[in-house]
């Protein structure tokens, strides 16, 4: 799996025919601070996806995804703003974005 994490980072299954996940999630480029976000990302999230890209790791889940500060704080052991710090690893993302200075949510539109 690209040297990742293995406990975040999992194979999921794709959108029937598109090559690409169902759901809303934002592409992160792997590194320390994406795991941390996975990892939050899965205490927030039922049937939450990630399928690795090599270099960016896309997050997906069903029903839309919520991420918040407090949790990926705790995960890293340190501050992680929003939405500075998640913009500068997240150079895409599927559905509609949301963000505050607690909240980030990827909604299906």
């Amino acid at each position: 799996m690209g040297g990742h994490d293995p406990r975040a980072v999992t194979p999921g299954t794709a959108e029937p025919g598109s090559g690409e996940p169902a759901g809303a999630g934002p592409v992160l480029i792997a590194g320390e601070a994406a795991l941390a976000v996975i990892e939050s990302m899965r205490t927030l999230n039922d049937g939450l996806q990630v399928f690795d890209r090599g270099s960016y790791l896309r997050v997906s889940a069903p029903g839309g995804c919520r991420l918040t500060r407090v949790a990926v704080e705790r995960k890293l052991g340190r501050p992680f703003r929003l939405p500075g710090d998640l913009e500068a690893l997240m150079p895409s993302f599927r559905g509609r974005f949301r963000v505050d200075e607690t909240e980030a949510r990827w909604e299906i539109p």
